[in-house]
């Protein structure tokens, strides 16, 4: 295959992009070199927003064509949850062809080494950030979100995520020497000598099961993880949200033939309308990593079943404030509000259960009763969303029917502190959005216990009584390592309890957010500083994204010779 990029000159164009990478997860501070401001695109071959959003309409009611091989039959049926039939069709696969197509290219990409794949992938994802603004609207009208989010979450952060975790993969691959001369002195006899050659060898086809809320964001990490260590990667997008992982896709199929290798090594795996092929792709022997984004119980299937493969999981959690005290209670309750209203809490990241002692916590303010500072929590959601303008901004649609039949019934399960309201959307009148709702549960009540222990997914959040901070700190604990958590939060001013609560949270390995009261939120997380779960609770099985996320995507092969 003749390549019209050559080695040399994706080496130039990216190695300092890599290296700046490299330093940023060494160093854990501030870095993106993908701008998070829309005004940012337009040049240097970059769509602007006009450009962006044509290019996006131009697909609806399209043909996605691949130049897969396999394709047996055209499928879709997207609809946007803004109320915008999509229109779009993709390829659908005879995995009978399309797997040993796949396979087929490997060993070429595998000797290529682990910098020139680094560097193809981040000619992948310069692409793709080049079309920000289209994808924006691809993920805008797949997940519900709102634009400005679907902006930053489904495209720069998104693709710092993918350059996150192309940075780790070269890590772990070079850790190793290409070759070595190894000598064994022998006394008054010679010395024992070998040469010994050392090569990151790919497990094989890596499969990405993509999220309806965030495909890009994550399906990224996985995607780019699997394929900067030498292997193919197969993508089943979630039926209602295929298009951002298609167009991922179709770029990556565009960069590899140019680079010179074989486009099936990046393959779509799109479904016919409750087809459910995930199960069957997740046991075929050609699967040898399996990323994978969505509920408790397909995920413990995946981790039973799918032995062949390594696997990787985020699944669901009960994320937990503990509020016991605060400096800054205006500030706490802003951060909490803004925490519970974005994206209308569809986030696996969005707290849940908020644990308050029944005397109330200590404010700056004075003291703050129970009722309180669930009656003040809401004051501060009302004003937050009581312009229906930046209610939409914030809040974005509801997903998929399933987020809205549970918002629905969380008023019948205990005191409503703060009721849910409908937003009407002036620029589409289909879309379905929400306020959140906050229930009122008491702790020690059995019948309470149901709901605070189980996840609710959506904005629906429970403000739930406790005894004491030692009580919250105790129900901390259970929570995580019963149910697990993404994130948890704390506010107190009092060092014995944050002491406390830390130390919960390195016993049962959930990340920590303490005292939060400014422009950063607990559901947010920051490629190349922060990891996205910990793969130490039940909510993960793998972190975005460290060491452990990569490693054993590939294996190191030696061979030795006598010198």
């Amino acid at each position: 295959m003749t390549a019209a990029l050559s080695a040399h000159e994706l080496i130039a164009r990216h190695r300092s992009t890599l290296d700046q990478a490299l330093e940023a997860i060494r160093t854990r501070a501030y870095w993106s070199p993908h701008p998070e401001h829309p005004k940012a695109y337009g040049e240097n071959g970059s769509l602007d927003a006009a450009a962006g959003k044509a290019a996006f309409d131009a697909l609806l009611g399209s043909r996605l064509d691949l130049g897969q091989p396999g394709t047996d039959d055209w499928v879709g049926g997207e609809t946007s949850p803004y109320g915008v039939d999509l229109g779009v069709t993709y390829p659908h696969a005879d995995l009978d062809v399309l797997l040993p197509a796949m396979k087929a290219g490997q060993r070429a990409w595998r000797d290529a080494g682990a910098e020139q794949r680094a560097v193809v992938c981040l000619e992948i994802l310069k692409r793709i950030s080049d079309r920000t603004h289209e994808f924006a609207h691809a993920v805008m009208h797949t997940s519900g979100q709102a634009f400005m989010m679907a902006f930053q979450a489904g495209g720069p952060h998104a693709q710092d995520r993918g350059l996150e975790a192309v940075a780790y993969a070269y890590v772990e691959q070079v850790r190793t020497p290409d070759n070595a001369e190894w000598t064994k002195p022998q006394g008054k006899r010679d010395p024992l000598a070998m040469t010994k050659q050392f090569t990151p060898v790919p497990r094989g086809i890596g499969l990405v099961i993509g999220c309806n809320t965030f495909p890009t964001w994550n399906g990224y990490p996985g995607l780019f993880a699997s394929l900067a260590t030498g292997n193919a990667v197969l993508v089943k997008p979630h039926p209602r949200a295929a298009l951002p992982l298609a167009l991922t896709v179709q770029v990556a199929r565009e960069v590899l033939a140019e680079a010179g290798f074989d486009p099936n090594l990046v393959a779509l795996a799109a479904e016919r309308p409750g087809e459910g092929i995930a199960k069957t792709l997740a046991l075929r022997p050609e699967i040898r990593i399996i990323d994978y984004t969505g509920s408790t119980e397909f995920g413990d299937w995946l981790e039973a079943n799918a032995r062949q493969a390594q696997v990787y999981t985020e699944k669901a959690g009960v994320n937990t404030v503990v509020l016991h005290s605060t400096s800054d209670y205006k500030g706490m309750l802003s951060n909490l509000a803004f925490s519970l209203s974005l994206y209308s809490g569809q986030m696996c990241t969005t707290p849940q259960n908020l644990l308050v002692p029944r005397e109330g916590i200590s404010t700056d303010q004075g003291p703050k009763s129970y009722d309180e500072v669930v009656a003040d929590l809401a004051r501060s959601i009302d004003g937050l969303l009581g312009d229906d303008a930046r209610a939409n901004a914030l809040l974005g649609a509801i997903v998929n029917p399933d987020v809205k039949a549970r918002l629905e019934a969380a008023s019948g399960l205990g005191e409503v502190a703060l009721a849910s309201r409908e937003i009407s959307n002036p620029d589409f009148p289909g879309a379905v959005v929400r306020t959140p709702v906050i229930v009122k549960l008491d702790g020690a009540k059995p019948d309470a216990e149901a709901a605070y222990m189980s996840e609710c997914f959506g904005p629906v959040s429970f403000a739930v009584a406790v005894d004491s901070a030692a009580d919250a700190t105790e129900l901390l604990r259970r929570t995580v390592r019963e149910k697990g958590a993404m994130t948890v939060g704390a506010y107190t001013t009092d060092p014995e309890v944050e002491q406390a609560v830390q130390e919960v949270c390195l016993e049962e390995a959930a990340q920590l957010s303490l005292n939060l009261t400014g422009g950063v939120y607990v559901n947010q997380t920051a490629a190349f500083s922060d990891f996205h779960g910990s793969g130490g609770n039940p909510a993960a099985s793998a972190a975005l994204c460290d060491g452990a996320f990569v490693a054993n995507r590939f294996r190191v092969v030696e061979v030795r010779r006598d010198a």
